[in-house]
């Protein structure tokens, strides 16, 4: 029986350099966009054009001490972040606070991303013990905490310009795939408005911050969020905040939650 590290030739491949797809990814890009909460199709085209960009990830995990001890220690991060004891610990104006008042605001779970990922093609590899599968599922379950130290909302514009960050951060061509869709439909339907622009400083501010995947969450959320934020070279997403609330779904005007929150917050 193989182990996790003494894979076969054939097994390991599949965490390696996964094969391009690009006519899956635009089948799945297709869906997407006759419906953004399908979260499903997320999955399946990053899966698509990843290529080789998640291993890398994992090896560049390996290079920062912080990072090894992470992937020595292997936390699951969406049971951790399921853990409302846990949560309910972190005191006003922590990461770990700011964390639960985002997911309560919103009705999340954690584990909507991790349920939403095993319904994708080929899901089995989604828990495999592999250190790679592994560095996979910690990104996804760190989705929602980059949400928090980036502050872009849940939003369309929201969700593109921190896919945006989050390809400067981690260099996924799955991820480039679909806020470049993302710009497209948006700009396309509200040409006047700033949607390419906020995206590209996602992009920009996810370059230029501190590699977010090897960090220690824990201690993380148990500190201040404006000093974790300037810690990690987190700059302030000022375009995207420019564009009023009500404009940021362009083409989807019937999500409103965020207008709604911001509503009842002010």
């Amino acid at each position: 029986m193989s182990t996790p590290f003494t894979q076969p030739a054939s097994e390991a491949a599949t965490f390696g350099r996964l094969p391009l797809q690009p006519l899956h990814a635009f089948r799945s890009l297709r869906k997407l966009i006759a419906d953004k909460e399908d979260t499903v199709q997320v999955f399946e085209i990053i899966k698509a054009l990843s290529g080789a960009s998640i291993f890398n990830g994992y090896q560049r995990m390996l290079t920062i001490p912080e990072g090894a001890r992470q992937a020595y220690l292997r936390p699951e991060m969406a049971a951790k972040l399921s853990d409302d004891a846990w949560l309910a610990s972190f005191a006003p104006g922590t990461v770990g606070a700011h964390y639960r008042e985002f997911i309560n605001l919103r009705s999340f779970a954690a584990d909507g991303l991790v349920d939403e990922s095993r319904k994708a093609s080929d899901a089995a590899d989604v828990d495999s013990a592999h250190p790679v599968a592994w560095y996979a599922r910690r990104i996804r379950d760190i989705h929602d905490i980059w949400h928090v130290l980036t502050g872009y909302r849940t939003d369309t514009l929201g969700e593109a310009s921190i896919l945006a960050f989050t390809h400067g951060q981690v260099k996924n061509r799955g991820i480039a795939f679909i806020v470049m869709a993302a710009a497209f439909e948006m700009t396309r339907s509200h040409p006047h408005r700033q949607y390419v622009r906020s995206m590209l400083e996602g992009y920009r501010h996810g370059k230029a911050a501190k590699w977010l995947p090897a960090e220690d969450y824990d201690a993380l959320f148990a500190e201040p969020l404006e000093a974790a934020r300037k810690r990690l070279n987190i700059q302030t997403p000022v375009i995207y905040e420019s564009v009023p609330l009500e404009a940021r779904n362009a083409y989807r005007d019937s999500e409103d939650r965020e207008l709604r929150i911001a509503q009842k917050a002010a």
